[in-house]
């Protein structure tokens, strides 16, 4: 089985003073969301794509992460997913760095097998396994 998800980028002007609009037509949660030079480098209102593949790693970890607890025999109470996603300048943009902070509420789950599930979950993921080109680290934390 396979599934297939889509989204659409427009585009009008050059590279600095033009302005995109980004859609998501299957979930309708984003239609014509404005984008450019200034959201993505500097602090205009707008998504960018670093913080839309920020949105998505989390959200992926997150359910991956829920998915392997419950699997365990643990399933969560809660989890909680921040994804930092750094673009580089330096030797023309990249992305240099992914960062996942998550703190979670499991019942009846030692630190060392949540932790270890953790580490799993973010190694397995398939955003982490398509982003595997840039270094992912994670910071997991276990709430009574």
């Amino acid at each position: 089985m396979s599934i297939s998800r889509h989204a659409t980028a427009h585009w009008e002007g050059d590279f600095k003073s033009g302005k995109g609009q980004l859609s998501t037509p299957q979930s309708g949660l984003m239609d014509k969301v404005g984008y450019g030079f200034n959201s993505r480098f500097g602090d205009e209102k707008g998504t960018n794509p670093e913080e839309l593949i920020a949105a998505a790693h989390a959200g992926c970890f997150t359910m991956a992460l829920s998915a392997k607890l419950t699997e365990a025999g643990h399933p969560p109470t809660r989890i909680d997913t921040r994804a930092e996603v750094d673009l580089s300048m330096e030797g023309g943009p990249s992305l240099s760095q992914i960062r996942l902070q998550v703190e979670a509420q499991v019942p009846g789950i030692d630190d060392a097998k949540f932790q270890s599930i953790a580490k799993d979950a973010e190694k397995n993921c398939p955003v982490s396994k398509a982003l595997s080109a840039v270094p992912i680290s994670m910071e997991a934390t276990l709430r009574s």
